[in-house]
């Protein structure tokens, strides 16, 4: 660019200087910057994966909203790129067509997810592992809805043609970019005992990845993988992620993994960037391209990932766009009605009894009739010894009254477990029930709850696992793998090491366990028999799920009383320590709070223990929830001490039920006047008496001083909660007691809070 001296124009006027400087600025910079953008291309590259039937924002297992990922939210972001840019590539990287009743349209005319891909219009999908989960005829029969290019290419037919392209080759704006598919190896494991593979044969995705670089050399201007793997190797098999990939195809600009259902934004290997964008629709990859065009060559100049989210910062989530809703309204529909079939009616008990503390979940803790229905189940088809099985829902339950088949999939919700069954030694059994026991952490003098390892409660599955057809116990005073004690059969003999029994329990487990860092490393078991074998029920049929129903339809014949079976039990935690109904209802009424990892996602990662020392932070910090004054606990050593001391002050001064703490309302019960000019005056509860039941108090407010107030039906702390108000909240009053209890008028109708926690205004 041609440089302008300013020393000729020394002592001209500035405003002929400003009016210079905007003539000369289109002639000299104009054509140049013109120039400059007409080198720079930029092809952005949007990415999903592990989308698993999310084609709306509603779980068809509980049959309501889930606002948090699916397809019509992820269109809503896909417009917004493609109208920012529109050399935009849409790409799927597999698990797209299995999970939240998308297999319901297995046998219909169309799948909801290829009519959302088209609508949407991706360029291309590669095969996941779940892809494979109904055999070979009804993935060919979906995969031909899709108006894309379908990809897998470490997978051949036995004549060694590929099953499916390797690669395809999208032009944007002149670039052209090859997008190469690989699924993951694991497949082969994973449909272990099924037909599903009959026909093809699977290959090593790094040295296929190789062949299909080859392949594409000289015929596109960048390559990009579209891989159905995570970023490590699954379960320690070399060539099982995208790390081995990239080690071996440095030519790849940037890979978008999936498979692991995790959240990785940016992220670089060997110089290959790699995104993966978590699970179920929650959010889409973007990785830009940056281009740089010389004569007839074009160079790669920049490239960056990122991570586009469907809930915000702020917490609100993406919009759903109306007219895809539109569109996939009649699937909506049909997937609803399935899942309010009902198959049965549940009598005499609830299955999952009441949490007894807030964030610990009954259902994790204890045996439960839900847990002793599923063994139930499994015991009866498999003709299992014994039987395993995980309840992957904290919020499990199944009250009295019609059982519907959503009802199932709520409380069980992998959707494709099955019973599959392998000869163990009784040593096997109880080096798995050792693992399952590593759920929980262990217990000390003092423990008053029963709490979870953090990495195993943060883990991808539940891997907390109830065993029936055995009893036992789980004593978490005993170090790691020692902790289950008195193992019995149903029939009171001992399991003894050296025993021989048939083990019904999921497969997938069970490759987990015999993997390497497995609880069973190394080990090999004849498979016995499988639920979703051909001879057996299959593969849709032979699943927990449809076995449940069957079994409460053809052998409950509709109706279901359950029968508690003591089969388990866990031990070690001080139960009956007086301490510890104070703190339940210190948790309870929102005081204290179960241990929690740091980004809250997950509950109860430590036990609360009373003997342990208290410091003055927590007198502080829980004095203050509590509204008491923490001066009162001077002295108090112990933490069991200070919680009865706690529960016991705020109970005097009529906080019992959480006056304080309450969960917050939406919007204030009661809106915010403006507040009367004066002083406020403090109720005091030790008013003296009047000689008068109540002293009136007209033309009055009574200003809520305390964080969150408890409105009741009556001058009591045990009277009936009617509402609950926030700090500042001004409420008329009529009258006061003696007892320090003030009548006030709240939408219209007499009520009562405690005069501590208020102030009346002048």
């Amino acid at each position: 660019m041609r440089k302008i001296s300013t020393k000729r124009f020394a002592g001209w006027p500035l405003s002929f200087l400003l009016c210079a400087s905007i003539l000369f600025a289109p002639f000299a910079s104009t054509p140049v910057q013109a120039a400059e953008a007409d080198k720079e291309t930029k092809i952005t590259l949007l990415g999903t994966s592990d989308i698993h039937g999310r084609f709306m924002p509603w779980d068809y297992a509980l049959d309501g909203p889930n606002p948090t990922g699916s397809m019509t939210q992820l269109y809503t972001i896909v417009k917004k790129v493609r109208a920012e840019n529109p050399n935009t590539i849409l790409l799927d990287a597999g698990d797209m067509i299995q999970d939240n009743s998308a297999e319901l349209f297995n046998d219909q005319p169309q799948s909801p997810m290829m009519v959302a891909m088209n609508e949407m219009k991706y360029d291309a999908w590669v095969m996941g592992n779940h892809e494979f989960n109904f055999g070979l005829d009804v993935l060919e029969k979906i995969s031909s809805q899709f108006n894309g290019q379908p990809l897998v290419g470490n997978i051949f037919k036995e004549n060694g043609d590929r099953y499916m392209p390797a690669y395809t080759i999208i032009e944007k704006d002149g670039i052209k970019v090859g997008v190469i598919g690989m699924n993951t190896p694991m497949i082969t494991e994973f449909e272990k005992g099924t037909d599903h593979l009959d026909g093809i044969i699977v290959k090593d995705p790094v040295e296929e990845t190789k062949k299909a670089i080859a392949e594409l050399k000289g015929k596109v201007d960048v390559m990009v993988g579209l891989m159905h793997m995570g970023l490590d190797n699954e379960n320690g098999n070399p060539g099982t992620g995208v790390t081995d990939i990239a080690n071996a195809n440095p030519e790849l600009a940037a890979i978008f993994a999936g498979h692991m259902h995790t959240l990785i934004e940016s992220q670089t290997v060997n110089g290959v960037l790699i995104s993966e964008p978590n699970k179920y629709g929650s959010h889409i990859s973007r990785i830009d391209l940056t281009f740089e065009k010389d004569g007839d060559k074009v160079v790669l100049k920049s490239k960056e990932a990122q991570a586009l989210a469907v809930k915000a910062a702020d917490g609100t989530y993406e919009v759903s766009d109306p007219a895809l809703e539109e569109t996939l309204h009649p699937f909506h529909e049909f997937a609803r009605a399935d899942a309010n079939i009902e198959v049965a009616e549940l009598k005499g008990t609830n299955l999952v009894p009441a949490d007894e503390i807030k964030g610990i979940p009954a259902v994790q803790i204890q045996e439960t009739p839900l847990s002793d229905f599923f063994t139930e189940v499994m015991l009866h088809y498999s003709d299992a010894d014994v039987v395993a099985h995980q309840i992957d829902n904290d919020k499990a339950k199944l009250d009295i009254g019609p059982i519907k088949k959503k009802d199932i999939a709520f409380n069980y919700q992998y959707t494709f477990g099955e019973v599959t069954v392998y000869e163990v030694t009784g040593r096997d059994l109880k080096d798995y029930m050792e693992w399952s026991a590593g759920y929980f952490n262990s217990t000390r003098p003092g423990d008053v709850t029963i709490s979870f390892d953090p990495k195993r409660r943060a883990s991808k599955y539940s891997t907390d696992d109830f065993f029936g057809g055995v009893t036992y116990e789980i004593d978490l005073t005993k170090p790691y793998g020692s902790r289950i004690t008195n193992l019995k059969y149903s029939n009171g003999t001992t399991v003894k090491e050296d025993d021989t029994l048939k083990l019904g329990m999921n497969a997938y487990r069970m490759e987990a366990l015999i993997a390497k860092g497995g609880a069973m490393e190394g080990r090999k078991f004849k498979q016995l028999w499988s639920s979703k074998d051909a001879s057996a029920f299959g593969e849709i049929q032979g699943t927990i799920r449809n076995l449940s129903i069957a079994y409460l339809k053809d052998v409950m014949k509709g109706v279901y009383e359950p029968k508690i079976q003591h089969n388990w039990k866990i031990t070690g935690v001080d139960l009956t320590a007086p301490e510890r109904a104070d703190v339940v209802e210190l948790i309870n009424d929102g005081i204290m709070s179960v241990p929690t990892t740091e980004d809250g996602k997950y509950t109860n990662i430590a036990s609360i223990n009373i003997l342990d020392t208290v410091t003055q932070e927590e007198i502080d910090t829980l004095s203050a929830k509590a509204d008491v004054s923490a001066a009162q606990f001077a002295g108090v050593k112990t933490k069991g001490a200070f919680y009865q001391q706690l529960n016991k002050a705020r109970k005097a001064a009529g906080n019992g039920e959480g006056e304080t703490t309450p969960e917050k309302p939406t919007t204030p019960t009661v809106p915010k006047p403006t507040p009367t000019p004066g002083t406020s005056k403090p109720v005091k509860p030790s008013t003296p008496s009047t000689g008068k039941p109540d002293t009136v108090i007209k033309g009055k407010q009574a200003k809520v001083t305390a964080a969150y107030l408890n409105v009741r039906a009556g001058a009591s702390s045990k009277a009936k909660v009617v509402a609950a108000v926030p700090k500042g909240t001004l409420l008329e009053v009529i009258s006061t007691d003696k007892y320090g209890w003030v009548k006030v008028k709240l939408d219209g109708r007499v009520a009562f809070v405690y005069g501590r926690y208020v102030s009346i205004l002048k």
